[in-house]
Protein backbone atom coordinates (compact mmCIF):
# COMPACT_ATOMS: atom_id res chain seq x y z
CA UNK A 1 0.00 0.00 0.00
CA UNK A 2 1.34 3.64 -0.97
CA UNK A 3 1.61 5.67 2.00
CA UNK A 4 -1.24 8.63 1.99
CA UNK A 5 -0.06 11.94 0.20
CA UNK A 6 -1.45 14.06 2.70
CA UNK A 7 -1.70 13.76 6.90
CA UNK A 8 -4.14 15.31 9.27
CA UNK A 9 -2.60 15.87 12.83
CA UNK A 10 -4.65 16.09 15.73
CA UNK A 11 -3.30 18.13 18.55
CA UNK A 12 -3.67 17.58 21.51
CA UNK A 13 -1.52 19.52 23.90
CA UNK A 14 -3.61 21.94 25.41
CA UNK A 15 -5.61 18.65 26.52
CA UNK A 16 -4.17 15.78 27.14
CA UNK A 17 -0.81 17.19 27.40
CA UNK A 18 -1.74 20.04 29.64
CA UNK A 19 -4.49 18.07 32.23
CA UNK A 20 -1.10 15.72 33.52
CA UNK A 21 0.54 18.95 34.64
CA UNK A 22 1.34 19.55 38.01
CA UNK A 23 1.29 23.23 38.37
CA UNK A 24 -1.90 25.15 37.76
CA UNK A 25 -1.67 27.09 33.97
CA UNK A 26 -3.33 30.51 34.02
CA UNK A 27 -5.81 30.53 30.90
CA UNK A 28 -3.89 33.40 29.47
CA UNK A 29 -1.12 30.31 29.16
CA UNK A 30 -3.61 28.30 27.34
CA UNK A 31 -4.72 30.98 24.75
CA UNK A 32 -1.40 31.97 23.85
CA UNK A 33 -0.31 27.94 23.32
CA UNK A 34 -3.76 27.86 21.23
CA UNK A 35 -3.03 30.74 19.22
CA UNK A 36 0.34 29.50 18.51
CA UNK A 37 -0.67 26.05 17.28
CA UNK A 38 -3.41 27.98 14.78
CA UNK A 39 -0.73 30.43 13.36
CA UNK A 40 1.44 27.15 13.08
CA UNK A 41 -1.05 26.00 10.84
CA UNK A 42 -2.86 23.48 12.42
CA UNK A 43 -6.04 22.48 11.16
CA UNK A 44 -7.10 20.43 14.32
CA UNK A 45 -6.59 21.52 18.15
CA UNK A 46 -8.05 19.73 20.80
CA UNK A 47 -8.39 22.94 23.09
CA UNK A 48 -9.88 21.57 26.50
CA UNK A 49 -11.95 19.31 28.06
CA UNK A 50 -15.48 20.18 29.70
CA UNK A 51 -15.02 17.74 32.94
CA UNK A 52 -15.32 18.23 36.76
CA UNK A 53 -12.32 20.11 38.11
CA UNK A 54 -12.00 18.29 40.74
CA UNK A 55 -11.03 15.32 38.50
CA UNK A 56 -8.88 17.32 36.36
CA UNK A 57 -7.84 20.28 37.93
CA UNK A 58 -5.68 21.54 34.64
CA UNK A 59 -8.42 21.56 32.31
CA UNK A 60 -10.38 24.43 35.05
CA UNK A 61 -11.26 27.50 32.52
CA UNK A 62 -11.92 25.98 29.36
CA UNK A 63 -15.07 27.52 28.35
CA UNK A 64 -13.00 30.72 29.27
CA UNK A 65 -10.26 29.23 27.16
CA UNK A 66 -12.44 28.80 24.34
CA UNK A 67 -13.72 32.24 24.78
CA UNK A 68 -10.01 33.85 23.90
CA UNK A 69 -9.05 31.93 21.83
CA UNK A 70 -8.60 33.45 17.97
CA UNK A 71 -10.50 30.75 15.92
CA UNK A 72 -9.30 30.62 12.32
CA UNK A 73 -11.33 29.67 9.80
CA UNK A 74 -10.97 26.00 8.42
CA UNK A 75 -9.48 25.07 11.67
CA UNK A 76 -11.33 22.67 14.46
CA UNK A 77 -11.25 23.53 17.94
CA UNK A 78 -12.73 20.65 19.57
CA UNK A 79 -13.20 19.76 23.76
CA UNK A 80 -13.38 16.54 25.60
CA UNK A 81 -17.02 15.88 26.89
CA UNK A 82 -17.02 12.60 29.18
CA UNK A 83 -20.63 12.68 29.76
CA UNK A 84 -24.27 15.00 28.74
CA UNK A 85 -23.18 17.53 31.58
CA UNK A 86 -19.40 18.18 29.96
CA UNK A 87 -21.57 18.24 26.63
CA UNK A 88 -24.08 21.03 27.43
CA UNK A 89 -20.76 23.39 28.95
CA UNK A 90 -19.27 22.31 25.84
CA UNK A 91 -22.08 23.52 24.10
CA UNK A 92 -22.68 26.57 25.64
CA UNK A 93 -19.02 27.75 25.01
CA UNK A 94 -19.58 27.42 21.49
CA UNK A 95 -17.60 24.14 20.71
CA UNK A 96 -18.39 22.90 17.32
CA UNK A 97 -16.70 19.26 17.78
CA UNK A 98 -16.63 17.04 20.91
CA UNK A 99 -14.39 13.73 21.63
CA UNK A 100 -15.90 10.51 23.52
CA UNK A 101 -13.39 7.93 25.23
CA UNK A 102 -13.63 4.57 25.80
CA UNK A 103 -10.99 1.79 26.33
CA UNK A 104 -10.62 -1.74 24.94
CA UNK A 105 -9.03 -2.68 28.61
CA UNK A 106 -12.33 -3.60 31.29
CA UNK A 107 -9.20 -3.29 34.73
CA UNK A 108 -8.31 0.27 32.65
CA UNK A 109 -12.11 1.57 32.40
CA UNK A 110 -12.82 0.62 35.83
CA UNK A 111 -9.74 2.24 37.20
CA UNK A 112 -10.53 5.41 34.69
CA UNK A 113 -13.63 5.83 35.03
CA UNK A 114 -15.21 3.48 37.41
CA UNK A 115 -17.59 1.16 34.59
CA UNK A 116 -17.27 -1.25 32.02
CA UNK A 117 -16.72 -0.90 28.77
CA UNK A 118 -20.49 -1.88 27.65
CA UNK A 119 -21.54 0.68 30.51
CA UNK A 120 -19.18 3.59 29.27
CA UNK A 121 -20.68 3.45 25.84
CA UNK A 122 -24.21 3.26 27.30
CA UNK A 123 -23.09 6.70 29.08
CA UNK A 124 -22.54 8.05 25.60
CA UNK A 125 -25.84 7.46 24.22
CA UNK A 126 -27.28 10.80 25.28
CA UNK A 127 -24.19 12.93 24.50
CA UNK A 128 -24.80 11.31 20.80
CA UNK A 129 -28.23 12.49 20.62
CA UNK A 130 -27.87 15.96 21.86
CA UNK A 131 -24.47 16.17 19.46
CA UNK A 132 -27.07 15.21 16.45
CA UNK A 133 -29.64 17.29 17.33
CA UNK A 134 -27.27 20.42 17.65
CA UNK A 135 -25.19 19.00 14.81
CA UNK A 136 -21.74 18.80 16.51
CA UNK A 137 -19.32 16.12 15.29
CA UNK A 138 -18.41 13.55 17.57
CA UNK A 139 -14.79 11.69 17.85
CA UNK A 140 -14.07 8.90 19.37
CA UNK A 141 -11.20 7.21 21.45
CA UNK A 142 -10.01 4.26 22.00
CA UNK A 143 -7.23 3.93 25.21
CA UNK A 144 -4.79 1.02 25.84
CA UNK A 145 -5.12 -0.88 22.43
CA UNK A 146 -1.99 -2.17 22.32
CA UNK A 147 -1.37 -2.69 26.35
CA UNK A 148 -2.82 -1.58 29.50
CA UNK A 149 -1.14 -1.05 32.57
CA UNK A 150 -3.45 -3.88 34.54
CA UNK A 151 -4.15 -6.19 32.27
CA UNK A 152 -0.66 -6.35 30.07
CA UNK A 153 -0.95 -6.85 26.16
CA UNK A 154 -4.42 -5.99 24.42
CA UNK A 155 -5.34 -8.14 21.50
CA UNK A 156 -6.62 -5.97 18.19
CA UNK A 157 -9.83 -8.76 18.55
CA UNK A 158 -10.08 -6.47 21.84
CA UNK A 159 -10.06 -3.47 20.51
CA UNK A 160 -12.62 -3.79 17.46
CA UNK A 161 -15.74 -4.35 19.01
CA UNK A 162 -15.39 -0.97 21.00
CA UNK A 163 -14.38 1.39 17.75
CA UNK A 164 -17.15 -0.54 15.75
CA UNK A 165 -19.16 0.34 18.63
CA UNK A 166 -18.28 3.82 18.52
CA UNK A 167 -18.53 4.27 14.97
CA UNK A 168 -21.89 2.65 14.77
CA UNK A 169 -23.08 5.11 17.92
CA UNK A 170 -22.25 7.93 15.34
CA UNK A 171 -18.46 9.15 15.90
CA UNK A 172 -17.33 10.12 12.91
CA UNK A 173 -13.75 9.11 13.27
CA UNK A 174 -12.27 7.20 15.87
CA UNK A 175 -8.77 6.97 17.54
CA UNK A 176 -6.77 4.23 18.53
CA UNK A 177 -4.50 4.95 21.71
CA UNK A 178 -1.43 3.55 22.62
CA UNK A 179 -1.93 4.83 26.47
CA UNK A 180 1.19 3.18 27.67
CA UNK A 181 3.44 3.30 24.51
CA UNK A 182 4.16 -0.58 24.98
CA UNK A 183 3.28 -1.14 21.25
CA UNK A 184 5.37 -1.87 18.58
CA UNK A 185 5.50 -1.77 15.22
CA UNK A 186 4.31 -5.30 13.94
CA UNK A 187 1.12 -4.88 16.72
CA UNK A 188 0.52 -1.62 15.55
CA UNK A 189 0.13 -2.99 11.88
CA UNK A 190 -1.99 -6.32 12.77
CA UNK A 191 -4.08 -3.38 15.38
CA UNK A 192 -5.17 -1.67 12.01
CA UNK A 193 -5.53 -4.72 10.03
CA UNK A 194 -8.28 -6.19 12.19
CA UNK A 195 -9.90 -3.45 13.29
CA UNK A 196 -10.12 -2.04 10.14
CA UNK A 197 -12.46 -5.18 8.89
CA UNK A 198 -15.15 -3.12 11.07
CA UNK A 199 -14.43 0.31 10.88
CA UNK A 200 -13.33 1.84 7.28
CA UNK A 201 -9.38 3.02 7.66
CA UNK A 202 -10.36 6.48 6.23
CA UNK A 203 -12.56 7.30 9.49
CA UNK A 204 -9.62 5.50 11.74
CA UNK A 205 -6.53 7.27 13.63
CA UNK A 206 -3.39 6.67 15.73
CA UNK A 207 -2.42 7.59 18.93
CA UNK A 208 0.85 6.55 19.84
CA UNK A 209 2.56 7.35 23.48
CA UNK A 210 6.54 7.60 23.19
CA UNK A 211 6.94 5.26 26.80
CA UNK A 212 9.27 2.72 25.21
CA UNK A 213 10.15 4.82 21.89
CA UNK A 214 8.57 3.27 19.18
CA UNK A 215 5.78 6.07 18.88
CA UNK A 216 7.46 7.19 15.46
CA UNK A 217 8.14 4.02 14.22
CA UNK A 218 4.17 3.22 15.07
CA UNK A 219 3.43 6.17 13.40
CA UNK A 220 5.26 5.12 10.25
CA UNK A 221 3.97 1.30 10.41
CA UNK A 222 -0.09 2.80 9.99
CA UNK A 223 1.16 5.18 7.60
CA UNK A 224 1.48 1.67 5.91
CA UNK A 225 -1.91 0.56 6.74
CA UNK A 226 -3.05 3.73 5.24
CA UNK A 227 -3.80 5.61 8.05
CA UNK A 228 -3.21 9.32 7.54
CA UNK A 229 -4.69 11.13 10.78
CA UNK A 230 -2.74 11.20 13.63
CA UNK A 231 -3.04 12.67 17.42
CA UNK A 232 0.21 14.25 19.18
CA UNK A 233 1.22 16.64 21.54
CA UNK A 234 3.52 20.06 20.94
CA UNK A 235 6.95 19.45 22.73
CA UNK A 236 5.61 16.09 23.88
CA UNK A 237 3.34 17.20 26.60
CA UNK A 238 1.50 14.91 28.88
CA UNK A 239 0.78 11.54 29.82
CA UNK A 240 -2.26 9.52 31.34
CA UNK A 241 -2.93 10.19 35.27
CA UNK A 242 -4.39 6.71 35.44
CA UNK A 243 -1.12 4.91 33.65
CA UNK A 244 1.65 5.09 36.10
CA UNK A 245 4.74 6.20 34.67
CA UNK A 246 3.28 6.46 30.84
CA UNK A 247 5.38 9.31 29.12
CA UNK A 248 4.05 11.67 27.07
CA UNK A 249 2.08 11.15 23.48
CA UNK A 250 4.24 11.70 20.57
CA UNK A 251 5.91 15.12 20.14
CA UNK A 252 3.61 16.90 17.22
CA UNK A 253 7.16 18.64 15.80
CA UNK A 254 8.43 14.89 15.97
CA UNK A 255 5.59 13.86 13.61
CA UNK A 256 5.77 16.49 10.94
CA UNK A 257 9.69 16.27 10.74
CA UNK A 258 8.96 12.15 9.62
CA UNK A 259 6.53 13.40 7.70
CA UNK A 260 8.15 16.45 5.94
CA UNK A 261 10.97 13.44 5.10
CA UNK A 262 8.17 11.22 3.31
CA UNK A 263 6.93 14.54 1.10
CA UNK A 264 3.76 14.20 2.82
CA UNK A 265 1.50 17.40 3.17
CA UNK A 266 0.34 18.89 6.74
CA UNK A 267 -0.01 22.08 5.95
CA UNK A 268 2.29 23.29 9.33
CA UNK A 269 5.68 24.82 9.62
CA UNK A 270 7.86 23.31 11.52
CA UNK A 271 10.00 26.32 12.88
CA UNK A 272 6.42 28.30 14.00
CA UNK A 273 5.52 24.75 15.50
CA UNK A 274 8.86 24.43 17.19
CA UNK A 275 8.23 27.97 18.70
CA UNK A 276 5.40 26.90 20.23
CA UNK A 277 7.01 24.67 21.94
CA UNK A 278 9.39 26.00 23.60
CA UNK A 279 7.44 28.74 24.53
CA UNK A 280 4.98 26.40 26.26
CA UNK A 281 8.01 24.74 27.65
CA UNK A 282 9.21 27.81 29.07
CA UNK A 283 6.38 28.44 31.11
CA UNK A 284 5.89 24.67 32.34
CA UNK A 285 9.64 25.32 33.83
CA UNK A 286 10.32 21.77 31.71
CA UNK A 287 12.76 20.68 28.78
CA UNK A 288 11.16 20.26 25.43
CA UNK A 289 9.84 16.23 25.14
CA UNK A 290 10.63 17.09 21.52
CA UNK A 291 14.09 15.65 19.84
CA UNK A 292 13.28 17.61 16.59
CA UNK A 293 12.86 20.70 18.55
CA UNK A 294 15.98 20.06 20.98
CA UNK A 295 18.45 19.66 18.03
CA UNK A 296 16.97 22.55 16.46
CA UNK A 297 17.11 24.46 19.43
CA UNK A 298 20.88 23.58 19.76
CA UNK A 299 21.86 24.55 16.79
Amino acid sequence: MSLPAHVRLVEVGPRDGLQNEAQPISVADKVRLVDDLTDAGLSYIEVGSFVSPKWVPQMAGSAEVFAGIRQRAGVTYAALAPNLRGFDDALAAGVKEVAVFAAASEAFSQRNINCSISESLQRFEPIMDAAHEHGIRVRGYVSCVLGCPYEGKVSAEQVAPVARALHDMGCYEVSLGDTIGTGTAGDTRRLFEVVSAQVPREQLAGHFHDTYGQALANVYASLLEGISVFDSSVAGLGGCPYAKGATGNIATEDVLYLLQGLGIETGIELDKLVAAGQRISDVLGRANGSRVARARNAR
